[in-house]
């Protein structure tokens, strides 16, 4: 039976937008976590942008954060005591271009992410590098429109220009986008729109499509060793009974998922893309020079987050009570325990997911978000979290039968290996991490880091490549 491979790359993830910090600091400009607070504000903040534009609040978690920015070097020794093979993080586009559209680049902030990974390279980490995580410069957002307008191919192609040529040495694996299908959900968070109107939704959705073939192309045209991804939200979507209607609804729900990967592996726009233009009134700008470029340069990898499965059903009165976890509602499985914050625990259901992509597409896959956020308990120096090593435990058991089904996985990065700021909420007390940071939902504490009882454990997972679990 197949075993993860020697070079199984263990790890961790974080975001620049979640960790950093260092508002403004260096030349930075503003990014669109900026301007959002934290709890039912930021909520709001995320369906109507508006509202965050045109009012102040008293506290934005993402302008301290945990202050990675200063304590890299702190935070990058206790990891490499983890004994993690990779970091996955990400480049904060505005650190590099403050506004966006700007011609030259900030050396400061080039200067801060050469530092950030030559320190992981000192340690034998390999940084995975996200290039846009949540994290489009605010001015491209109020002046452009966001991914809605064309022009920000042109931007990121810029941007990504200037990270390929200073970084190609250090750094081999890139996502271009996070969570690319986000954009569905979440449109100002994931493509800097303040609008959820779905033919510009769409639109946005195409143009970073196109940025990320363009990407890829000049990728390979520098360097031809850096393996260029792409990556989505998973999860499978089970109907809720075997009724056929709840079975095609299933289908349908899980289409929203994988349409743009469709695009990004196969390189065309999946065959039943046509009808859901037509029927929801949907109409594309799409050049065949754009189509054609699209066919030729797809994804070398397929990264993805797994959280939880959901479930899907026709019946109105079961739809009425859905459960919403990184904003994807689901209705409740009766068969699933809770984990808060909207989400259920499947790990079985991870098993499911990554057989079901690399069936769908026969791509190497890399996992690069998957954890429990959970209210942590610190007594004294001492955070007992059980409950975390139960959660992964299971789901790297899962994982591991997925590698004896045939999947080619490159690696496994847990979401928030040291505690960070949640995108969705705001919120510290949401805790993925093996490292607990002193930091209140406030932004109150002393941002002290202490080692949880997880980080023992999962050093032993990483010490034997996932034999003792």
């Amino acid at each position: 039976m197949k075993k993860f491979k020697e070079d199984f790359l263990w790890g961790g993830a974080l975001a620049a937008n979640q960790s950093e910090g260092a508002y403004l600091e260096d030349g930075k400009g503003q990014s669109i976590i900026d301007i959002l607070p934290v709890g039912e504000k930021r909520k709001h903040s995320l369906k109507d942008p508006n509202y965050a534009f045109e009012q102040t609040f008293d506290y934005y978690p993402s302008h301290q954060s945990i202050d990675f920015y200063h304590q890299y070097k702190e935070d990058i020794k206790l990891l490499a005591e983890l004994g993690i093979k990779c970091l996955r993080t990400s480049i904060s586009w505005p650190r590099i271009f403050p506004k966006g559209d700007e011609m030259e680049p900030n050396e400061a902030g080039l200067k801060f992410y050469d530092d950030l990974f030559d320190e992981l390279l000192k340690y034998n980490i390999e940084p995975i590098v996200t290039i846009n995580h949540f994290d489009t410069p605010l001015y491209l957002s109020q002046t452009y429109r966001g991914w809605e307008n064309q022009q920000l191919i042109l931007f990121y192609k810029r941007y990504c220009e200037t990270l390929f040529r200073r970084y190609h040495k250090k750094v081999t694996y890139w996502i271009t986008f996070n969570e690319i299908n986000m954009i569905l959900r979440n449109p100002f968070l994931a493509g800097g729109l303040i609008t959820n109107e779905k033919s510009a939704v769409f639109q946005a959705a195409h143009h970073q499509l196109v940025a990320s073939a363009e990407v890829t192309k000049l990728a390979k045209s520098i360097d031809p060793t850096m393996q260029i991804g792409c990556m989505l939200a998973a999860g499978s979507v089970y109907p809720y009974t075997c009724n056929p209607k709840d079975i095609q609804a299933a289908i349908e729900r899980s289409r929203d998922q994988y349409f743009f990967i469709d695009v990004q592996v196969n390189g065309t726009y999946p065959y039943f893309s046509q009808r859901y233009f037509e029927e929801n009134g949907i109409q594309l700008n799409r050049s065949q020079e754009e189509l054609a470029l699209l066919a030729e340069y797809t994804a070398d990898f397929i990264a993805f987050s797994y959280y939880t499965s959901r479930l899907e059903t026709v019946d109105n009165e079961l739809r009425r009570n859905l459960i919403e976890g990184n904003a994807m509602a689901s209705v409740r499985n009766p068969y699933l325990k809770d984990a808060g914050w909207g989400r259920q625990i499947d790990p079985l259901g991870f098993r499911i997911t990554i057989n079901e992509i690399y069936q769908r597409y026969q791509r190497p896959l890399f996992i690069v978000e998957n954890g429990l956020g959970a209210k942590d308990e610190r007594t004294g120096e001492h955070i007992h979290d059980e409950y975390r090593v139960d959660y992964f435990r299971s789901h790297i058991e899962q994982m591991a039968e997925a590698v004896k089904d045939g999947v080619d996985l490159i690696g496994y990065t847990t979401w928030g290996c040291i505690d960070l700021i949640s995108a969705g909420t705001g919120e510290m007390s949401k805790r993925y991490g093996f490292i607990y940071v002193d930091l209140d939902d406030e932004g109150k504490g002393t941002r002290k880091r202490y080692k949880k009882d997880s980080f023992s454990w999962y050093q032993k997972v990483i010490e034997t490549n996932g034999e003792i679990i």
